[in-house]
């Protein structure tokens, strides 16, 4: 069985860094993409960094770009979200999630194609 299990949440202040890690089972980093999204009250959740199983290329969404990080580390079957230079903004629910679809050339950032999906782990960055 395919299963992903996110940690590592919690409450740092803006400005701070934060690694959220996801363990995951069932299948390797060569088989399947991996995204982190994030949700808030009242909006839609939202893909913000992604890796194809492919050739590890990445997408990430502008709202994070140059402050958070995707690594995968397959000896302990772990993904990272390194995020730094952490803003209110980014206080929502994140998830980890992962897909079989790896079209060559992209990378799968769209919520509808993921298909296992780890709990949420909180972020809240005080101001």
């Amino acid at each position: 069985d395919v299963q992903l299990q996110a940690s590592g949440g919690g409450l740092v202040q803006t400005g701070g860094s934060l690694t959220l890690s996801c363990t995951v089972s069932g299948f390797t980093f060569d088989e399947y993409a991996i995204g982190w999204f994030r949700h808030t009250p009242g909006k839609e959740r939202e893909g913000i960094l992604c890796i194809s199983a492919v050739d590890a290329r990445t997408y990430s969404a502008d709202s994070v770009e140059g402050r958070f990080t995707i690594s995968t580390e397959a000896a302990k079957n772990t993904v990272y979200l390194q995020m730094n230079s952490l803003k209110p903004d980014d206080t929502a629910v994140y998830y980890c999630a992962a897909t079989r679809s790896n079209p060559a050339g992209t990378v799968v950032r769209t919520t509808t194609a993921y298909d296992y999906w780890g709990q949420g782990t909180q972020v809240t960055v005080s101001s």
